[in-house]
Parts: C-alpha cells; sequence; structure tokens
C-alpha cells in the first residue's frame, strides 16, 4: 500500500488491483481542510495508473460534509465518461442516511468491504 500526502486535510492510502485503485481517505494530522481539490487529485492519480475503476474506502471519514460530498459526485461524472465506476465502501450508518438523504445512494453505492465494491454484490445499504 502506498501512502500520499495528497490533499490539504486528507491523507490517502493508494492501494491497486487488477483494473482497480483503493482509495482510504484519512483526515490528515495537519491543519486546515481543503476538499475543493480532493477529486482533481484523485483523478490525477486514476490518469496516471489508465485505471478507471475506483473504490473510496471511508471507514475513517467520520461526518462526510457536503463540499466532500460535491467532490465525490464530481469524480464519480468523471469516472462514469471513461466507462469507469466509483465505488464507495465502508460509510458510518449516519453517512449512509446522509447519502440516503440526499438522494445519492445511486450515484454513489456504498458496500461493506473492498471486495463486495469490486464484485458489486450484496446489495448496497437501503434505510427504509
Amino acid at each position: 500500500m502506498l501512502t500520499a500526502q495528497a490533499v490539504t486535510g486528507w491523507d490517502l492510502d493508494l492501494d491497486r488491483g487488477p483494473d482497480w485503485m483503493f482509495v482510504r481517505l484519512r483526515p490528515a494530522q495537519h491543519d486546515g481542510t481543503d476538499d475543493l481539490s480532493l477529486a482533481d487529485k484523485i483523478w490525477s492519480l486514476l490518469e496516471q495508473s489508465f485505471t478507471y475503476r475506483l473504490v473510496l474506502e471511508l471507514d475513517r471519514v467520520e461526518l462526510l460534509q457536503s463540499c466532500l460530498i460535491a467532490q465525490f459526485v464530481l469524480l464519480s461524472k468523471r469516472v462514469h465518461s471513461h466507462g469507469g465506476l466509483l465505488r464507495l465502501c465502508r460509510l458510518s450508518p449516519e453517512n449512509q442516511q446522509l447519502l440516503h438523504v440526499c438522494r445519492l445512494e445511486g450515484c454513489l453505492p456504498n458496500y461493506d468491504s473492498r471486495s463486495d465494491a469490486v464484485m458489486g454484490e450484496h446489495r448496497p445499504w437501503q434505510p427504509r
């Protein structure tokens, strides 16, 4: 696993598998948050690896802020425009509910694990 100090406010742990890139977001140890360049940085990493299938692992993200969600939507549009896939995994129940309220669970599907996300198995969580 590679670690990259990618964006102010976030550290990214990168891992690659056959035809997939896995990115775990971690709050940075330094001050400042700038979610506005997160989509650009991750997109750049995807282009460099010629891989357009992405799993964002979000178990270390306490609360999805609106600007971070907007970056995920932007990234999803870019990935899909290149015939790729973007899937989330390990969202907290609170963050899952937040995506549901925003009606984004179809655009940003969440899975329990990395392997479920890759296989597209186990229907993403959907509140009743």
